[in-house]
């Protein structure tokens, strides 16, 4: 079946698969025909590049009339009887190729002819503008590089099924080479980041993936068993616990970039592999964070973005502005018109969240009212990028109690279009209370089920002795949404986790 560009008529999904199957069938005679003339594209070992598409238009003037050689994948062809016109696309754009009998020789112009969309080809020619003034290049050689033996999504429907998207997402970049600029960017963003820290004197680590724990916090790790020692060991949830031991072993300012995996579910800004970005620095406090993560933003928004404001999903994000402040007592008296401080109790507080209808344990504490009354009612308010600190010691096993009310604790976590983007707090470095917090922790979990348990070596860590320290992870995907106007989590991932096609 002949391939068509201009394909008008809608086809069933049946149709298409059958056409798929006679264009694949086809594509492989096509494969065993050049293996029997003598020559298999696929020995093809090397090729010599000189020039990338995006260079040859880039540099016009200067290469006009010289020789080049580009190879690249055949996204177009048009043919002239004895002559053609192709287009090639590389890494770095679109290419349009002349292929004319007289240069390149009727034998293997013949063979240039059975070449189909998708193929790998190599070009040598010269550079010139055809008359309507498109930079191309003339050919002097081609050769096939590699054979496609599956046809590209046609011009009209394209790959546009997202689930299908990223589960291809090699087809997805060919198909729709515009989203290679998401990754790109993406690419830049952590660059940007790196540099920042580095320049602020942070030293780069990496932590172990497997760890011989399944830790008490509240995320569900994934487990795995290794054959060797014969122990069951855990995909790390977070990369903080071996940061915070190498501040105590005389590191001031370390951060790492960390795959993160937690065997949670999936929606528009959860994924159970991440990236996040934790750092930790000595001396300082959660304060002290507050204003990096602030300059980081912004520093890394106007070098990506050329401005410190950004559109995000139809909505104006001022990033260099000064982030807003409020205690998470402050925003639930806000938005929730519930004032902590008015709770005589813990039944008191049980009773404000019964009278706003929302669910709570039996046995929650004012803390965890709190909590849950700031996620009801006051988290999806916060669109410009808001702080909301002093957070209550139940939920927050690692940050230190604030001197002045050790009900709540030097933590705090940032806000943009109502999501939570970062969490950060002054890190809890008494041992004696750090091991009951983990032994509460530890406990709750293995009422769940889960077999948590309390790290005793970070605790040795601690009782050598944590200087004042201020930490902060940040969920470096959403970052990366926020910048690239990206509505979903997958959107910035090459590889997104999807549920396996039943066979």
């Amino acid at each position: 079946m002949a391939e068509n560009e201009n394909i008008e008529q809608e086809l069933t999904e049946q149709e298409m698969l059958e056409q798929l199957d006679e264009q694949h069938r086809i594509r492989i005679e096509k494969l065993s025909e050049l293996r029997a003339g003598g020559y298999d594209p696929y020995q093809v070992t090397k090729y010599d590049v000189t020039h990338k598409a995006e260079e040859i238009r880039g540099d016009y003037d200067d290469l006009e009339g010289k020789d080049v050689s580009i190879a690249g994948r055949i996204t177009s062809k048009r043919d002239m009887g004895k002559a053609s016109f192709i287009d090639i696309r590389d890494g770095s754009g679109r290419m349009q190729v002349y292929v004319r009998i007289d240069d390149v020789g009727e034998d293997v112009y013949k063979g240039f002819k059975k070449w189909d969309l998708g193929d790998i080809a190599g070009i040598k020619g010269f550079v010139f503008k055809t008359k309507r003034g498109e930079i191309s290049v003339h050919a002097k050689e081609i050769k096939l590089l590699a054979k496609s033996l599956l046809p590209l999504p046609e011009k009209w429907h394209g790959l546009r099924d997202k689930e299908e998207r990223y589960r291809k997402r090699y087809l997805d970049l060919i198909a729709n080479p515009e989203i290679k600029d998401t990754f790109v960017m993406r690419s830049r963003i952590i660059k940007e980041i790196r540099n920042f820290l580095d320049a602020k004197g942070f030293l780069e680590v990496d932590t172990p993936v497997l760890h011989t724990l399944e830790i008490g916090a509240a995320a569900r790790p994934f487990k795995t068993h290794h054959n060797a020692l014969d122990i069951d060991m855990y995909l790390r949830i977070e990369t903080e616990l071996y940061l915070k031991r190498l501040i105590v072993g005389g590191f001031d300012k370390v951060y790492e970039v960390g795959r993160i995996f937690r065997n949670e579910g999936m929606d528009s800004t959860h994924n159970p592999e991440f990236t996040s970005i934790e750092m930790y620095q000595a001396y300082t406090d959660y304060i002290g964070m507050m204003e990096l993560i602030e300059e980081l933003y912004r520093t890394v928004t106007i070098n990506i973005c050329g401005t410190d404001t950004v559109t995000y999903q139809g909505k104006e994000i001022a990033v260099g502005k000064p982030w807003k402040r409020m205690t998470m007592k402050e925003a639930v008296k806000l938005y929730a018109n519930e004032d902590y401080d008015s709770w005589k109790d813990d039944a008191d507080a049980r009773a404000a969240a019964k009278q706003k209808s929302v669910e709570i344990s039996e046995t929650a504490t004012k803390g965890e009212v709190l909590n849950a009354l700031f996620e009801e009612f006051a988290e999806d308010k916060l669109i410009q990028p808001t702080i909301i600190y002093d957070y209550p010691v139940e939920g927050s096993p690692l940050a230190k109690r604030k001197p002045s009310d050790p009900a709540f604790t030097e933590r705090f976590e940032y806000f943009i279009n109502g999501c939570e983007f970062g969490n950060a707090f002054s890190e809890l470095n008494d041992p004696i209370d750090q091991r009951e917090r983990f032994t509460k922790q530890a406990e709750e979990k293995r009422k769940q089920g889960a077999n948590a348990q309390v790290d005793e070596d970070f605790l040795t860590a601690l009782e050598y002795g944590l200087p004042p320290t201020g930490g902060l992870g940040l969920g470096l995907d959403r970052f990366i949404m926020l910048l690239t106007n990206s509505a979903s989590i997958r959107d910035v991932l090459l590889f997104p986790t999807m549920k396996p096609l039943a066979d």
